[in-house]
């Protein structure tokens, strides 16, 4: 499994270059694109969808497209997030943040670019039905948006400083992260041709694999190392956060996490598909130090 998760990463590395630097487009863009596009990380959404298709034994090429616009997608979105105006950080991944080397203006601009040049990916992917291609840009706009992830982003400023409740914490985490991650086994499941049961099932366990990956963020920035992960640990404290340890305890987020890997590993069974790689990625999830 871990080989050929390995592989999967591989081929996403060597084919999101290729995209930006066919671009006919000043250099500095393209170089602020690819400066954070190549600053590595775990690359779990276009995986995610790689490994649905694998699991429906559909070659993994048809969704390759898919997969680099959700990367640049979610590049886009970190970049935006370190900036002043958010989250203010000088580090991602272990380097400079984009807009350290490039400047705010053009690492607005890179994330913009980032974010719309996705579209033109899948929409650009003569491989895809125009009728599943629709679909999929549709769904895609609506994870990223102000229903999925930039809803998710603003709740979250909204809430920093304050005591918000549990429901108010999954809400954040839903759309903020879980959104992206919930249509990355989507779009892999409808280019795979799940029936509906099928792909009801999958929604259901990528909503709680979504869920379960921000709590075990929130647990690393109490317990982390700060080697591994490439940022400071404490961050949430310091901007007066609520997580899951700060409502339910370091302990209680534990078994959070915990309930929701049990019950995103007893959905992937149900759906009846060769899920050997899904439940391998549920446990790179739930014990992930980085």
């Amino acid at each position: 499994m871990e080989r050929l998760l390995r592989q999967y990463k591989e081929q996403i590395e060597q084919q999101l270059p290729t995209y930006i630097e066919s671009l006919q487009a000043p250099q500095t863009i393209k170089e602020a694109m690819l400066y954070s596009l190549r600053a590595g990380g775990k690359r779990i959404r276009p995986l995610l969808l790689l490994s649905t298709l694998h699991a429906f034994r559909k070659p993994i090429g048809i969704g390759m497209s898919v997969a680099c616009a959700l990367e640049m997608i979610h590049t886009y979105s970190l970049i935006h997030d370190d900036l002043p105006s958010m989250d203010n950080d000088d580090l991602r991944r272990g380097k400079p943040t984009n807009h350290k080397v490039f400047g705010e203006a053009n690492a607005i601009l890179a994330g913009d670019a980032l974010l719309t040049y996705a579209f033109q990916v899948v929409a650009d992917d003569k491989t895809i039905s125009s009728d599943v291609k629709v679909r999929l840009i549709s769904e895609l706009a609506k994870a990223a948006g102000p229903e999925g992830m930039v809803g998710g982003q603003v709740a979250d400023l909204e809430g920093e400083g304050k005591t918000i409740s549990l429901q108010q914490l999954e809400y954040i985490h839903r759309h903020k992260t879980g959104k992206l991650l919930q249509y990355s086994v989507r779009a892999g499941a409808i280019l795979g041709e799940a029936t509906e049961q099928q792909l009801t099932l999958l929604t259901l366990f990528a909503g709680h694999l979504g869920l379960a990956f921000q709590i075990r963020d929130d647990i690393l920035d109490i317990e982390g190392d700060e080697q591994k992960i490439g940022k400071k640990v404490g961050s949430d404290i310091e901007n007066d956060k609520s997580t899951y340890p700060s409502l339910l305890t370091l302990d209680g987020a534990k078994k959070k996490l915990c309930d929701h890997m049990k019950e995103a590993r007893k959905l992937l069974d149900e759906a009846k598909i060769d899920a050997s790689l899904l439940h391998y990625i549920c446990d790179i999830v739930e014990t992930r130090d980085h």
